[in-house]
């Protein structure tokens, strides 16, 4: 242990895998942050802490069973001349699932009041926490790849992916607000969800989507959604001083 203290290699290592882990979470905190919102708002911290809580739990047991991990890259099956491994199925069926609960989301926002009623009829918090582990899985196993991938030290893979979930669990919360008071952004981070499980899908079937585009379309897609806030509250506001009263003193 001390000996890793006193690498630099390991706190670069570290700060890098944090880093990345951090950026692999975002997906997870929007998920974690639209299923939350259905839920009464006394229990929306609890089960956002509980879903993180839950990520990092299930990213450091993946990390103890290495072996397990590397056994999943073995062929199952074949479908149309397609090996189908674990890893690959895992992948499969979890973007099947994203793409369909956020289309699911979608199709209830833009059914306005009436299929708002019906989500929030069906969200319960045991529902909401179920969901959010089975897309926990997904997002683990994403996650605990890439970490194998760059670091052979798995005390430093444990550290990392208990920093990124620390640092998760402060930004959860603004930015579940965030996403929950504008209703262009939730659509936004949906749909976003919606390519994030097709690339998901597209892994599964062998054929690698680079990271960078997506989020660069990603980061693009939210500053120009940003400026396009500004510009509207600029614009009320606006309107609101032009249409208000004179409120100066009376007199002639």
């Amino acid at each position: 242990m001390l000996e890793l203290l006193t690498s630099p290699e390991a706190w670069i290592a570290l700060a890098t895998l944090t880093a990345l882990e951090l950026v692999l979470g975002i997906d997870n905190i929007i998920f974690i942050s639209i299923l939350v919102d259905k839920l009464p708002a006394a229990q929306r911290e609890k089960a956002r802490r509980l879903g993180l809580l839950m990520a990092m739990g299930m990213r450091i047991g993946l990390l103890l069973v290495l072996a397990w991990i590397i056994g999943l890259v073995e062929p199952l099956f074949t479908v149309m001349d397609q090996a189908i491994s674990g890893r690959d199925l895992i992948l499969i069926v979890g973007g099947l699932f994203l793409v369909w609960k956020a289309t699911h989301e979608i199709h209830g926002s833009l059914e306005g009041e009436e299929g708002q009623a019906a989500s929030a009829v069906q969200a319960t918090f045991g529902a909401v926490i179920l969901q959010i582990m089975l897309i926990d899985i997904v997002f683990s196993l994403d996650s605990i790849i890439t970490a194998v991938g760059m670091v052979d030290d798995v005390r430093i893979m444990i550290a990392a992916v208990i920093a990124s979930v620390g640092l998760m669990m402060l930004f959860a919360r603004p930015i579940g607000q965030f996403v929950s008071n504008h209703p262009s952004i939730k659509m936004l981070a949906l749909s976003f969800l919606v390519v994030v499980g097709v690339v998901l899908i597209a892994e599964g079937f062998d054929h690698h989507v680079p990271k960078g585009y997506v989020y660069f379309a990603m980061a693009f897609s939210v500053i120009v959604e940003l400026l396009n806030i500004n510009a509207r509250k600029r614009k009320a506001a606006k309107a609101v001083k032009l249409h208000s009263p004179y409120q100066g003193p009376e007199g002639g």
